[in-house]
């Protein structure tokens, strides 16, 4: 069977929204697609016992300041000139991420992505509020009223929650998460590693001479 590939993502996630932009090089370069897979991640936090580095960084010295050099290199390196910090972080997800689900069941995720993270960290909004929400993907071009009334139905919220039920059985606690077959990488900073995984993973078997 072919390798599968998953990234791990919740809207919320700045780091997730880093990462993503990295990935269509490396699909160019393996030949490999990543599977996109919505995560609710305050389930997961709850589920671990996890907090955001928003709050877990919260009064400790130079870590803090470390790790927004390290953000600032990362946006240099893939050259991520769009990207702006959301004021309304930390941003409650539920909405976005049940229409995650919605735009798949509905075939149009690509588009509903996309806008979702143009709103939240390229042109920032507040949307866990409902008319900002609503307003944002409507200016994209999103048939949104059509995906919140999907959003509301038992089978899409019961695929977020097994989803996220799942990122957490195989051993998850934050976003971005990647999986390379049954190798799991936490963090857009592993994303070398993540390659090299599925280099070596999709390795031909060398034939055997006579």
């Amino acid at each position: 069977m072919p390798l599968k590939v998953e990234f791990q993502f919740d809207f919320g996630s700045p780091n997730a929204y880093l990462a993503e932009l990295a990935i269509p090089a490396i699909e160019r370069r393996t030949g490999l697609k990543f599977e996109y897979v919505p995560v609710l991640l305050g389930g997961i936090y709850k589920a671990t016992g996890n907090m955001s580095p928003f709050d877990s960084l919260r009064g400790i010295k130079n870590k803090p300041e470390y790790q927004a050099l390290e953000t600032q290199r990362f946006i240099r390196r893939h050259n991520a000139t769009k990207f702006r910090s959301n004021p309304f972080f930390p941003v409650n997800t539920l909405m976005l991420m049940r229409g995650a689900v919605a735009a798949q069941f509905e075939g149009v995720f690509e588009p509903y992505f996309r806008a979702a993270y143009h709103h939240m960290w390229e042109e920032p909004k507040k949307m866990d509020d409902l008319e900002i929400f609503r307003n944002a993907f409507i200016s994209s071009g999103i048939d949104i009223d059509r995906l919140i009334a999907r959003a509301q139905q038992d089978d899409v919220k019961k695929r977020l929650i097994d989803l996220t039920t799942d990122a957490v059985s195989r051993g998850a606690f934050g976003s971005p998460t990647f999986f390379v077959g049954k190798e799991m990488f936490f963090g857009k900073d592993q994303l070398r590693d993540v390659e090299e995984s599925i280099v070596e993973q999709t390795k031909q078997p060398v034939p055997k001479t006579a």
